[in-house]
Formats: structure tokens, C-alpha cells, sequence
């Protein structure tokens, strides 16, 4: 048998409890043993809740117990999961989160931990919830260089958006709304700036590159500034607005970003609404893959957890060798980095948008009088901004993919 711990009672970690609890045949049989939840950590008390039998408030209960050989982290932040996290790779016992802040900020390091230690630490869950995209990055799509990554990475911008643009709303309306129906924080802050995505693309470009990423170093702009009318003009060129986390190479550089961008039918992530999230993976014979779920929610999260924790019981005595080196890649000036761009000027401008190339006109929708839109040919954001050094009147710049 093999005995769990999980540090934090709260949305994930009581889902990880309740899938363990009633796919216990399912994952009994899967993992080869039976898997118990030995203890759970939380600064609060449960009555009634069955978990009360093994709740502890103390976390040395767990580091010194040594029948616990895999260890559940649902705490979120790094301060005190970080410490906690090596404490228990340090301790010999496998580690499974689903903490995208830690594994950005620390997971060089408790990659090299575990390995040191000849056991596991596992994070599928950090990235698109339920979504299985970094055990496929790590172990199925092997034979290819990545050419791309770019994914819709947060629920809540996502809704945000597709609500704006199938109801004409404004943004702060939706946010309200979002917030209402628990999509978004009382602070929104590190969905609707990109922070959440930023980390997301971080830990998916290690992963696809084989080193460390500072998610410090890549570009991020938010979806704050997105107005109805940025919705309104996407709509009639037949395109959506998403905010995407992308990194890619070019010329042996490697660019991230995280930015609204304007997509196309043609892209496979403009089928993507609400609260979905999806990434496509590029790989030089492989061609475009897609992976589509859930991104979020109790359920499709801790499922994600316990699929690592029944892989770290599986390969108790097997190691598992994630490529991640601690040598750090350096990231490309985003500003380098060639796209289409979408552009709102005002009517005045429009003779000198000639210059930016043949690109694709747009006519102002209803409540626009006195602008036009025009999406250029692709360029670089420096070559862009030097073009635009003429105009007087640019009221909005946005990525076209």
C-alpha cells in the first residue's frame, strides 16, 4: 500500500481527497496498490468532514512519518509551499502539485532535488488543469523539434473575451459578472494581466526546449485594455480576440510572449470559448497537435494530480527523467519577433497607412466614426513602431496571429 499526504484542504486538495476516495478500485488497479490518503495538512478544522480522522496542523507530522512516500501540494504560492515541497524531496518522498507559481519560480531546482534523491516530482496539474499536456511534451512528442507552443492558458480571460463578443459588452461589465460566477478573483489581477499565462508558457517552454525559463524574462500584457470596440472590429474581419502565451523559434532564437492577439477560422484555437482552455504543439515532423479540456475546476485538476500520483507509485523504484536543465535559455527581444498587427487610427491617418504595407482594411464598426482599421504585413514590433513614428492618431495596436 502506498500512503499520501496532502499539504492544503481546499478546492484542489479536497478534490485530490474525493477522487482517491471514490476511483479507489480505478486507481488501485492502475497504480498496482492500494493508494490512502495517510494525512492532510491544513490550518483549519474540519468537523464532520471524514478527513478529520487524519488532519494534522503540523507539518513535521508528514516530513518525519516514513510510511508517506508521496506527498500531494495544493497550497498554491511558494512561500510556505517552496519550503515545505524540498523539504519532503529532501525527506525521500515523491512530490506531486499543482502549483504553477512554484514549479516557475523553483522547479530547476526541485527537479534536481528529486532526481538526486531517486524519487519524483510531478506537476501536470500546473498547466491547463486537467488538460495532459506536459507528460506528452516529456515523454510523447520526442522525436521532433518543437517549432511552436501557443496556447489559451487561462479560463478567465477566455470567458471574459467571449462573453464581450457575444454579448457587445464592455469589459469591466464581464469581469463583474466573471467574478460573480467564481470564473474570477476579488482580485483579478494575475488572470486579466497575463500572470497566470505567463507562468503556464514558462514551465511548457522548459519542458519543450530541455532548460530553465525565468518567467521574468518574457514579455506580458494583459487583456485590461481590451475595449468592445477591439471586440467589434475583430468580429467583422471575421477573427476573435484571445490572450495567448506562445513561444517559438526562429533563425535559432527563441521568443515567448503573452499578449492578446486577433486569430482566424483558420487557427485551431479560435473554436476555443468560455472557460476552455487548448495548446498546439508545432513539431517539425509532427506537424500541429491539439490538446482541449478543461483548464481549471476541483474535479479536472485533481485528476490531473492523482494520474501523477499514481505515476510516482507506479515508477516508485523507476526513475522518470524530466529534460530540464538548470542552464537558463535566453529569451529573444519580443520586439523582434515578426506578426501581423492590428491597428485603430483615426480618419486622418488613413493615407499613411500605405505604408505598412498592402495588409487588410477594416471599416470602423457603429460607434467608431472618425477611425479605421487596418491589419498590416507581417514585421517586427521595432520595424512597426518606427513606421508609425508619422502618425498622430494610433488608438490601438494589437497582435494579429
Amino acid at each position: 500500500m502506498s500512503k499520501v499526504a496532502v499539504l492544503g484542504y481546499g478546492t484542489v486538495g479536497s478534490g485530490v481527497v474525493h477522487v482517491l476516495t471514490e476511483n479507489s478500485s480505478i486507481i488501485t488497479e492502475k497504480a498496482g496498490e492500494p493508494v490512502e490518503v495517510a494525512r492532510v495538512l491544513d490550518l483549519r478544522d474540519f468537523p464532520g468532514d471524514p478527513v478529520s480522522d487524519v488532519l494534522t496542523h503540523d507539518f513535521s507530522d508528514i516530513e518525519n512519518d516514513g510510511d508517506i512516500d508521496v506527498v500531494v501540494e495544493t497550497m498554491g504560492g511558494t512561500k510556505p509551499a517552496y519550503d515545505f515541497v524540498k523539504r519532503c524531496l529532501l525527506a525521500g518522498k515523491s512530490v506531486c502539485t499543482s502549483n504553477k507559481a512554484l514549479v516557475a519560480a523553483h522547479g530547476t531546482e526541485l527537479i534536481r532535488i528529486a532526481s538526486e534523491k531517486g524519487v519524483h516530482f510531478f506537476f501536470e496539474a500546473s498547466v491547463g488543469g486537467g488538460i495532459p499536456i506536459l507528460r506528452p511534451l516529456n515523454r510523447c512528442i520526442v522525436a521532433d523539434e518543437i517549432l511552436s507552443i501557443c496556447g489559451i492558458l487561462n479560463g478567465t480571460t477566455n470567458f471574459i473575451l467571449t462573453k464581450m463578443a457575444d454579448e457587445g459588452s464592455d469589459y469591466g461589465e464581464v469581469l463583474k459578472e466573471a467574478q460573480s460566477l467564481g470564473y474570477a478573483e476579488a482580485d483579478p489581477t494575475a488572470d486579466v494581466e497575463g500572470h497566470d499565462t505567463c507562468r503556464k508558457i514558462a514551465i511548457l517552454t522548459a519542458l519543450a526546449y530541455g532548460a530553465q525559463v525565468d518567467y521574468e524574462d518574457i514579455k506580458t500584457e494583459g487583456i485590461s485594455g481590451i475595449t468592445k470596440e477591439d471586440i467589434e472590429y475583430a468580429v467583422k474581419s471575421g477573427r476573435k480576440i484571445r490572450l495567448l502565451g506562445m513561444s517559438r523559434k526562429e533563425n535559432g532564437r527563441l521568443y515567448a510572449l503573452v499578449a492578446p492577439f486577433m486569430i482566424g477560422p483558420s487557427n485551431p484555437l479560435y473554436s476555443v470559448d468560455g472557460v476552455f482552455n487548448a495548446i498546439t504543439v508545432t513539431g517539425n515532423m509532427l506537424g500541429d497537435v491539439m490538446f482541449y479540456g478543461q483548464g481549471a475546476g476541483k474535479e479536472a485538476t485533481a485528476s490531473a494530480v492523482v494520474t501523477d500520483i499514481v505515476e510516482a507509485v507506479k515508477n516508485r523504484d523507476i526513475p522518470v527523467t524530466i529534460r530540464w536543465d538548470e542552464k537558463k535559455q535566453e529569451i529573444a527581444p519580443a520586439d523582434s519577433m515578426k506578426n501581423h498587427f492590428f491597428l485603430r487610427v483615426g480618419a486622418a491617418e488613413k493615407d499613411k497607412l500605405r505604408s505598412l504595407g498592402d495588409g487588410e482594411s477594416i471599416s470602423a464598426p457603429d460607434g467608431c466614426d472618425g477611425e479605421v482599421g487596418f491589419i498590416t504585413d507581417i514585421m517586427t514590433e521595432t520595424e512597426l513602431n518606427e513606421k508609425l513614428e508619422g502618425f498622430h492618431d494610433i488608438r490601438k495596436v494589437i497582435r494579429v496571429l
